[in-house]
C-alpha cells in the first residue's frame, strides 16, 4: 500500500515533510514561503502542534496510519539544511523518505510537480539541503510560482519574496499541495504524480 519501506535502520518515521520558507511575519504570506504554508494546513487538518527543535519548528502526526513529521526550519532559506540533516539523523530517515515542499519559479502559478531527486534550479533551500544531506535524491514538491511578466523589472529574488498575484487563490494552492502530500503517504509518487503532475 506504500511507498515507505521500514529502513534497515528502523526509521521512526514514514515520511519526514520539510516545509521551506523563511521565518519572521514580513516573508509570511510571500511565495518564497509556500512550503511553510503547506506545512501549516497539514498540521492543522491532522491536528499537529508545533514545538521548537532542530534549529526549526516540528510537529508530529499519524496521517492514514502513517507517521509523518513535519519541518519548518527557522534558519532561513539558504541555511535551511542544518535543520533538516539534524532532523533526519533524528528521525533516521533516508533521502527517499525525505519531503521538501517548495516555490517554483520554472512552473506556473498554481501548478505543481512531484518528483524523486532532480536538479536544484537555483533554488537556494534545495541547494543547502542537497548540500548537507550529501545528495539531491529527496523527493520534492514543486509549487508554482511563475516568474515576474514581461516588463516587470523585479529581479527573480524580490518576485519570490513578495505576496503571491491577487488573482492566483492562494487557499486552494496550499490546501490542493496538502491533498498531494497525503496522497504520497497513502498511495505513493507514482499516484501523486500522476494526478497532481503539470501536464
Amino acid at each position: 500500500m506504500r511507498l515507505f519501506r521500514r529502513g534497515e535502520q528502523a526509521s521512526t518515521l514514514d515520511l519526514l515533510v520539510v516545509g521551506l520558507g523563511n521565518p519572521g511575519r514580513e516573508y509570511a504570506a510571500t511565495r518564497h514561503n509556500v512550503g511553510f504554508m503547506v506545512a501549516d494546513e497539514l498540521a492543522r487538518r491532522h491536528g499537529g502542534s508545533w514545538r521548537s527543535k532542530f534549529s526549526g519548528e516540528v510537529a508530529d502526526l499519524r496521517v492514514d496510519g502513517a507517521r509523518v513529521a513535519l519541518l519548518k526550519p527557522q534558519t532561513y532559506m539558504n541555511d535551511s539544511g542544518r535543520s533538516v540533516s539534524a532532523a533526519a539523523r533524528f528521525y533516521k530517515v533516508e533521502p527517499d523518505a525525505l519531503l521538501a515542499v517548495h516555490d517554483e519559479v520554472d512552473l506556473d502559478a498554481g501548478r505543481m510537480q512531484a518528483r524523486l531527486g532532480g536538479g536544484l534550479a537555483g533554488h537556494n533551500g534545495l541547494r543547502s539541503l542537497a548540500s548537507t544531506l550529501k545528495t539531491p535524491d529527496f523527493l520534492r514538491l514543486r509549487i508554482g510560482v511563475g516568474r515576474p511578466e514581461r516588463g516587470d523589472p523585479r529581479p527573480v529574488a524580490d518576485w519570490v519574496l513578495s505576496a503571491f498575484e491577487p488573482e492566483v487563490d492562494v487557499g486552494a494552492l496550499v490546501a490542493r499541495a496538502a491533498d498531494a502530500v497525503e496522497t504520497l503517504v497513502r498511495d505513493g509518487l507514482e499516484e501523486v504524480q500522476q494526478h497532481f503532475n503539470e501536464r
